[in-house]
């Protein structure tokens, strides 16, 4: 029998079970706040008022990670387990970095075994003790789960190593990763237990659990949670080979924050939610956002630090300054290169584990070594090389900078006089995540053999002056940037992105690993056919205002014409005497005339409203803004360069406007190119009197003073004084030029010459954020709404038709 946490798992994955054994049955559940339990054993099930928690409660951070900051071993004479704290843990250390009335619980696996029978009491055990909350994962769960997806398919493939033969890392397993679900799973269920969250902030930590955020966000819509991914990020043409790269992005999505050590990793995360999600990505005073069905989920750049007051104490221990002098060894390829080096020079490698051995001017040292050994290498060596080819963070370059500055022990046992200045050289590959912080360092591509070794020979050879000034650099660097720092850095980003949480609604969408949340103004909702009928049947004035892409027609669509239930839906809303029905589109008069050429009502307003026709039997009115279009002949040129150097670009020409179009090009290149053209255009055209504006996948040039919102104010002014202003407007678009639709409604119908203001449906299509009070969730629903509206105008009134009835009858 397996645990209901991993059975669980059946709701968003698919595939057989395992059959795993059962787990302890969970902690008991924590009283978060005085009078109040938690509920541990929620199945998922949530609606937007299910997070209701009292506030009175100490502040708490929940760090969960792959393995608790613990040391455990089993007295085999007693039989009772003893933990202690670990020390070089870095959940453990970035405590440092929250206040002192915090509260932090761990959550995560222990790197031994407990036997089933004792997990209850251990687990009680730890949290009473040490704030631990231990997973228990079952053994062959932790098997597929750490060891096999994560370690031989995900790590590998975040390191740049595509399942191409055995020897880089195995080819994807789908059990592998219905088992790495499972544990996800089981870590949800567990931070559950102990969470309150409308207090709590929750931390996670790296690949291991990336889909956690999902289970978490899936039980509490708002609950205050980030993700820290201490492993590269690859490039999006790495990432996307992996089968479950939506899942995973999703997931990612779900957290508030999402940190990174280094720009690159960012970059290549955001490439990818822009190529494989189709999402932007901007900055906002300083912070990247993505906008994510209304939630902005921010992204964090900065790399982790070291615990100064642990090298500190280190440095200080009796044994250190003995061990550090006693250091004598001796080095390897650079001295086939530079003859004048030998016997001056000694390498001193630590690999752990290694398989390899050494010669005279090579130590390698095979086994594990003590951290305080380790810092009396750092303290005598002159140089340090880390030539990784691919590594997430590594911080030996920090640790070696902090033990090179030196204590006054250590200062006494090498014979340095106190006070003196203190050099350091760093040789590091320019693939690992410390290098962008160390720009004293001389980065290598580690590659490249020769040009390594060139680069220790300037780092020896290289003056004193020099080699104290970089040194310097660093250190200020490193010191202030500890991991104390980062931690509250990190945390303080968090908060900043929560601190609206409570300010919208929230709804749920997609199942599985597709769950998401899409939060947005309270006073914002789905337009419902029932509750616009009936505004429509007491109106005796209606305007009904349409956009075209995305609206009645859907924007992914390759037939752009009109399907015929559109055409007939629009003639019978138009042949409604009350109705005045206007689409308003962005596409060009003669397109549009020829789409709606059996629609005799229907009014249009083509390029923006530069264009409009009240009806087919009417002539098109021109905007009177601007009549030279001697621009186009400035602009044209520079949107054909930008096309030339863009594949998948191309022009639109109008009467009135020009647009570039980059939908179909890369997505990256084509929004750089968009800017760059954006930037270019309102450079050339400052004297002219157009504006330039981007748009989704475009970039218009059109005449000042042109716009969808001037041309509906425009109608329903003249609507106003002909006598015939409504009394219900309903206006219906998708995207950013509609927005100026719906703002103009609002200020043009609240005239004081009108008795009553109208009622306003102002309705966007998609769930997101807009000016809009309404949503409809896509064309479809569109279609379905005005089908719903032409049968109202067709009913006859119920009086009328007994009236009818009784005369039939007496007849």
């Amino acid at each position: 029998m397996v645990s209901r946490s991993y059975t669980n798992f059946l709701d968003v994955a698919s595939g057989d079970l395992l059959n795993f054994p059962q787990t302890p049955r969970t902690l008991p559940r924590v009283m978060t706040v005085p009078g109040i339990i938690s509920d541990g054993d929620g199945n998922g099930s949530n609606d937007e008022d299910s997070d209701i928690f009292s506030s009175k409660c100490r502040e708490k951070k929940i760090i969960v990670a792959n393995f608790l900051p613990l040391l455990a071993q089993k007295d085999l004479n007693t039989g009772r387990w003893c933990f202690s704290f670990d020390e070089d843990a870095l959940s453990l250390q970035m405590k440092d970095g929250f206040s002192s009335e915090t509260d932090v619980v761990y959550v995560g696996s222990l790197k031994v075994d407990v036997d089933t029978s004792e997990q209850e009491e251990v687990a009680e055990r730890l949290l009473a003790e040490f704030n631990c909350v231990p997973t228990f994962l079952p053994p062959d769960l932790q098997k597929k789960f750490y060891h096999g997806f994560c370690k031989q398919y995900l790590w590998p493939l975040f390191h740049y190593m595509l399942p191409m033969s055995p020897e880089h890392c195995n080819r994807f397993d789908r059990f592998l990763w219905q088992a790495y679900v499972s544990a996800n799973k089981i870590f949800a269920d567990k931070v559950m237990e102990v969470i309150n969250p409308e207090e709590d902030y929750v931390w996670i930590h790296d690949y291991h659990l990336m889909i956690l955020p999902t289970f978490l966000r899936k039980r509490f819509y708002r609950v205050k949670l980030g993700f820290f991914l201490h492993s590269p990020f690859p490039s999006s043409e790495i990432y996307r080979t992996l089968p479950v790269r939506d899942d995973i992005l999703k997931a990612l999505l779900n957290a508030d924050l999402v940190g990174f050590h280094t720009f690159d990793y960012a970059r290549h995360f955001l490439s990818c939610c822009s190529r494989m999600l189709g999402l932007n990505y901007e900055s906002k005073r300083g912070h990247i956002g993505l906008e994510y069905f209304g939630r902005t989920v921010y992204v964090k750049i900065l790399p982790v630090g070291i615990h100064m007051g642990q090298h500190e104490s280190t440095l200080n221990l009796p044994l250190h300054p003995s061990r550090t002098k006693s250091k004598i060894t001796s080095h390897g390829n650079l001295l086939q290169h530079y003859e004048e080096l030998r016997g001056e020079l000694v390498l001193v490698q630590i690999v752990n584990p290694a398989r390899s051995t050494g010669y005279e001017p090579v130590v390698l040292i095979d086994h594990p070594v003590p951290f305080y050994e380790k810092t009396a290498y750092y303290a005598l060596a002159e140089c340090c090389i880390v030539n990784a080819v691919r590594d997430g963070m590594n911080l030996m370059p920090y640790n070696y900078i902090v033990c090179r500055q030196g204590t006054p022990k250590i200062d006494e046992a090498l014979g340095i006089t106190s006070g003196s200045s203190r050099t350091s050289t760093l040789v590091v590959s320019e693939f690992i995540g410390c290098s962008p912080s160390l720009s004293g360092a001389i980065r290598v591509n580690p590659w490249d053999i020769d040009a390594v070794a060139d680069a220790l020979n300037i780092a020896i050879t290289m003056p004193g002056l020099e080699k104290q000034l970089r040194h310097e650099k660093h250190y200020r660097y490193v010191s202030s940037h500890d991991v104390a720092y980062w931690a509250r850095s990190f945390m303080q980003d968090l908060e900043r992105a929560c601190k609206d949480h409570y300010s919208k609604r929230c709804w749920s969408i997609g199942f599985g690993l597709s769950f998401r949340i899409v939060a947005l103004s309270p006073n914002f909702r789905k337009l419902s056919l029932d509750h616009i009928v009936k505004a429509y049947k007491r109106a005796n004035r209606r305007a009904i205002f349409l956009d075209y892409d995305g609206t009645v027609v859907p924007q992914s669509s390759i037939v752009k014409t009109p399907s015929p239930e559109v055409i007939s839906v629009l003639n019978d809303l138009c042949n409604d005497p009350k109705n005045t029905v206007f689409i308003v589109s962005g596409r060009g008069k003669n397109s549009l005339s020829d789409w709606f050429a059996q629609c005799q009502n229907l009014g249009i307003a083509a390029e923006h409203g530069y264009f409009i026709r009240w009806s087919q039997s009417s002539n098109w009115e021109s905007s009177p803004l601007l009549m030279d279009f001697d621009w186009k002949r400035i602009a044209d040129p520079v949107m054909q360069l930008y096309t030339e150097a863009t594949d998948g670009s191309y022009i639109e020409t109008k009467e009135s406007a020009l647009v570039w179009h980059h939908h179909d090009a890369d997505p990256d290149f084509g929004s750089c190119q968009a800017m760059e053209l954006l930037d270019h255009l309102e450079n050339v055209l400052a004297n002219e009197p157009v504006e330039v504006k981007r748009g989704h996948h475009i970039v218009e040039v059109k005449p000042q003073g042109v716009s969808k919102g001037r041309v509906t104010e425009k109608i329903l002014s003249t609507l106003i004084s002909d006598g015939k202003p409504p009394d219900l407007v309903m206006c219906i678009g998708d995207d950013r030029s509609d927005e100026d639709m719906f703002e103009s409604i609002s200020s043009t119908i609240y005239s004081p010459s009108l008795p009553a203001p109208p009622e306003i449906f102002a309705c966007t299509v998609g769930q997101k954020p807009s000016k809009a009070r309404y949503y409809l969730d896509d064309s479809a629903d569109v279609l379905k709404l005005l089908q719903g509206l032409a049968r109202a105008s067709s009913m006859k009134p119920k009086c009328s038709t007994q009236i009818q009835f009784s005369f039939e009858s007496v007849a």
